[in-house]
């Protein structure tokens, strides 16, 4: 059993859809004598459980219909003959007309241990299993199950969830109860044979809380995976310190162009320019230049805080020789000023981080966006790093619809429109035309306040920056630019993860964390 933490350095870990999940278990059960893979399944669950809570006296197993229901009935066979000083007490729904083998085998072995069965939960227990829908989650829309379900998601008490939490969609990680999520006690799940997209992103890390994994001695790789949990990288490379021959050309130049000034239409963002300018330069960049849009007498021409940046004339950067050689970042409050870059950037920049206004532009201009879906073909590369309602405005559809399948959206974002695209929120999505996509496990809701994309999109430019100028070699079966991304993206949420618990974490405060590509 491998405990899933994204602070660890764990490898890239192949995430199985519904679909593909089921293919591994089909195989699994053809390949192995009637009932075993659910007694491994049952055997993984009442381990967990006793570890999880080693002195309960009461534990509640709320048990479905179908073969995720057999693992909780197996389980609970198993933790009451194993803990004679607990009260084992299941709730079971279904059909015994209707079971499958091995779930009506689980319940003749329920019975035959002599587990107690009620109709509702007991009025406390210290751990709750929920075993209720599994693989075949949907919605519970009434009825006892989902009774069950939202007193376990109103306990106080452990719940472990067994393969997913029931109503969570396994590729989407859609909430589909019509109840709120909104555990009110500690949440563990054990994922069974694979580990399902839905589990890291959207409503997935909220509902599941601390995710393991047991493959039931079971092998998936012959089956490919609909996504990576992106791992981390140790560090391996000598550090700037030890190049002694290295100069700030070595590291790269980064523009960064946005920041619209308020004499445009009352809405000035400047702000949003220079916390991505600082991030690039923190991140490593040798070089960082900063053209703000619509610069009027009183725009700033020098940041006294961080008087390394070099300002330029926006307009000018973007149509001259530096857009040809520097990595560029444009859209960071960029407003309706944005809009005179981007001919000029999608036409000649070697690698545009593209963010904020500067997609929304894009979206309203069938024009750009052909060519910016051109770009790759003539060996200019770029990095998107959309919000959902900005996914939204580029896919015409409804934030709604990019947070029910944000791999689907990112993958469509990615073939599309040609780039690499980091799809922000919980578990971002990193995709790239012709690749499987990637999860990001880092980050938690201190980054939802504003400002933080902008840093983000700094480190992304940042990074780049020093990766096309020298710096050791990427994997080359992702490439440099989704390398650049899943780094900046694993490294900004990390920074929240290690934010002391209890505090409030503002944008600018981010930079301090980053540190320089060194691999």
């Amino acid at each position: 059993m491998q405990r899933i933490n994204p602070a660890s350095r764990l490898p890239d870990l192949a995430l199985h859809g519904s679909a593909a999940s089921r293919v591994i278990e089909w195989a699994a059960l053809a390949a192995l004598p009637p009932h075993t893979l659910m007694q491994r399944a049952a055997a993984a669950v009442a381990a967990l459980a006793r570890a999880l809570a080693p002195h309960a006296r009461q534990i509640w197993i709320a048990c479905g219909p179908g073969n995720n229901g057999g693992d909780g009935l197996l389980a609970a066979a198993l933790l009451h003959d194993l803990l004679p000083q607990t009260r084992v007490t299941v709730s079971w729904h279904g059909d015994e007309n209707r079971l499958p083998d091995d779930a009506r085998h689980a319940l003749q072995q329920a019975r035959a241990a002599c587990v107690r069965f009620s109709d509702r939960a007991p009025d406390d227990f210290d751990l709750g299993i929920d075993a209720l829908l599994g693989l075949g989650s949907r919605g519970l829309e009434g009825g006892p199950m989902a009774d069950w379900m939202l007193t376990l998601q109103r306990t106080r008490s452990i719940v472990l969830c067994v393969d997913l939490p029931s109503g969570l969609a396994p590729d989407s990680g859609a909430w589909l109860n019509p109840f709120d999520l909104m555990p009110a006690g500690p949440r563990h799940t054990l994922s069974l044979l694979t580990l399902k997209p839905g589990l890291f992103t959207a409503d997935g890390r909220d509902a599941a809380g601390q995710v393991w994994l047991d493959r039931l001695g079971v092998d998936p790789s012959g089956v490919p995976p609909d996504a990576w949990l992106a791992g981390s990288h140790s560090v391996s490379s000598p550090t700037r310190q030890q190049r002694h021959s290295a100069h700030k050309g070595s590291h790269g130049d980064l523009l960064v162009l946005g920041g619209q000034d308020v004499s445009v239409d009352g809405i000035g963002m400047t702000g949003a320019a220079l916390l991505a300018a600082r991030a690039g330069l923190q991140a490593g960049a040798g070089r960082v230049y900063l053209g703000l849009l619509g610069a009027g007498p009183a725009t700033p021409a020098f940041d006294p805080l961080w008087p390394e940046l070099m300002f330029r004339p926006a307009q000018a950067a973007a149509e001259g020789e530096l857009a040809r050689q520097a990595s560029t970042v444009c859209g960071c409050g960029g407003g309706k000023a944005v809009r005179q870059l981007l001919s000029p950037l999608l036409e000649q920049s070697p690698r545009l981080v593209l963010d904020a206004d500067a997609l929304n532009a894009i979206a309203n201009s069938p024009d750009w966006r052909a060519q910016l879906a051109r770009r790759l073909s003539r060996g200019l590369y770029t990095i998107l790093t959309p919000h959902p309602l900005e996914a939204a405005r580029l896919l015409g559809c409804s934030s709604a619809q990019i947070q029910a399948d944000r791999l689907g959206a990112a993958r469509r974002l990615a073939e599309e429109l040609q780039c690499v695209v980091v799809l922000k929120g919980s578990g971002s999505v990193i995709s790239a035309p012709g690749q499987t996509p990637l999860i990001n496990p880092t980050g938690n809701a201190l980054l939802a306040t504003a400002g933080t994309g902008d840093v983000l999109a700094g480190m992304v430019g940042g990074y780049w920056a020093q990766a096309s100028a020298g710096q050791p070699s990427h994997d080359a079966c992702h490439g440099p630019a989704l390398e650049t991304a899943r780094r900046a993206v694993s490294q900004h949420g990390a920074l929240a993860d290690r934010w002391p618990a209890g505090c409030n974490l503002r944008a600018d405060e981010l930079l301090a964390g980053i540190t320089a590509w060194q691999d």
